[in-house]
């Protein structure tokens, strides 16, 4: 028997409850994120973000709430270069398994039209604010650099760096406005790397405007980062953050091939998305990977076909792993497939021509609706048959 290679850790800070809620429609109350966080931290990820205490008593409640429930993960604030900013998630969380999180300016663009400051005062700020957090008896220091991705390397080396020096435990590129492409973000994380090497924890943070959130974070992971920062059901602000149960997934199917691991129950991660949608009332995609309504689902009769033979036709990505069932839906595109397998679960025999006609009246020229479940379409069949409709049958 062939050895496994080893693979390579990848923790997994988790921002739902951060960026994730400061996207539109997305607000939580201090018991809704007390509650999510004790989902997410079930699942098996490093750290749960809270919030941003600074900005709103909720997310000092929250903080307060949360500090105080989680045992296995660590719990994150969200702070700027303020020791104001720190001193109020210290006042809500403690010093006790708290991951303070600050955020640097890390591009011309923004010192210019957001801060009005210079590239050697927002250094000074990293160097004043990390250095004003270990004081306080913090273990777990992080800044992340925002735009990083329109920054340059004298500006952004000079912050690593600084950081660094000063006291940081881990330091976060953020693709703030998803501009970067896989290639563009490998190189830039490559370079951090080598600014901040090892045992300095180096974590992404990417938003999907160009849907490659996802392909960003596994490029930063080659590159050397040990950490992603990611959402359930990728919320977050504008498209969204990099989705936690697609990297999970691609890590878990692709581990081999990437070198890495993570510790994630995938099985758990479905009812903890469910829990979200509920509370934010989000209403579920049709088509997205994981978790949209037909990610396991298909109404073409040669998909059909094949996975009625054996699933793993169609099915790279097994449904059962994720907490999710496979569903075989009687649409206009199905076939004669899916038709004979119905009357099999009715014990029924058809020849040649009445099969034709059964298929043309409940599926080639089918009316109502778009797509029926089979137990729905079989009911129908039997009745049809003169037949008592059999139980519902599994497919």
């Amino acid at each position: 028997m062939s050895e496994q290679r080893a693979t390579r850790r990848i923790s997994l800070f988790d921002t739902t409850l951060r960026d994730g809620e400061q996207a539109p429609a997305n607000a939580m109350n201090p018991e809704q994120k007390l509650d999510l966080a004790l989902r997410i931290e079930a699942l098996g990820v490093d750290s749960v973000e809270a919030g941003f205490p600074a900005s709103s008593p909720s997310d000092v409640e929250a903080t307060k709430l949360i500090s105080k429930e989680l045992s296995k993960a660590r719990f994150a604030t969200f702070s700027r270069t303020v020791r104001r900013d720190v001193e109020i998630a210290v006042e809500a969380g403690g010093t006790v398994n708290h991951e303070v999180q600050m955020v640097a300016t890390g591009s011309d663009l923004h010192l210019e039209y957001k801060r009005g400051i210079t590239r050697e005062q927002s250094v000074a700020e990293v160097v004043d604010t990390v250095g004003f957090t270990r004081s306080l008896g913090i273990e777990h220091i992080s800044v992340g650099i925002e735009d990083a991705t329109r920054s340059d390397d004298a500006f952004l080396q000079a912050l690593t760096e600084s950081a660094v020096e000063a006291g940081a435990t881990c330091i976060i590129i953020a693709d703030t406005s998803g501009c970067a492409t896989p290639e563009e973000f490998g190189t830039l994380m490559g370079k951090i790397r080598r600014w901040a090497p090892a045992p300095i924890r180096l974590s992404t943070h990417c938003h999907d405007d160009f849907g490659l959130s996802l392909a960003n974070a596994l490029a930063g992971i080659a590159a050397g980062a040990d950490e992603v920062q990611a959402t359930l059901g990728g919320i977050g602000e504008r498209a969204g953050n990099t989705a936690l149960e697609e990297l999970a997934g691609v890590i878990a199917y692709k581990q081999d091939h990437l070198g890495v691991h993570t510790d994630i129950d995938l099985g758990a991660m479905y009812d903890a998305y469910t829990a979200l949608r509920r509370i934010i009332r989000l209403e579920q995609p049709r088509n997205k990977a994981i978790f949209g309504t037909y990610a396991f689902g298909t109404t073409a009769g040669i998909h059909q076909q094949g996975i009625l033979a054996n699933p793993a036709t169609y099915e790279y990505v097994e449904p059962s792993r994720f907490g999710r069932e496979r569903s075989l839906l009687i649409g206009r595109h199905s076939g004669r497939a899916v038709l004979r397998h119905l009357l099999q679960q009715l014990g029924v025999e058809v020849d040649d021509e009445r099969l034709n006609d059964l298929y043309r009246v409940h599926i080639a020229e089918r009316v109502g609706g778009d797509c029926e479940d089979l137990a729905i379409v079989r009911e129908r069949l039997a009745e049809e048959l003169g037949l008592v409709p059999a139980a519902a049958a599994s497919v």
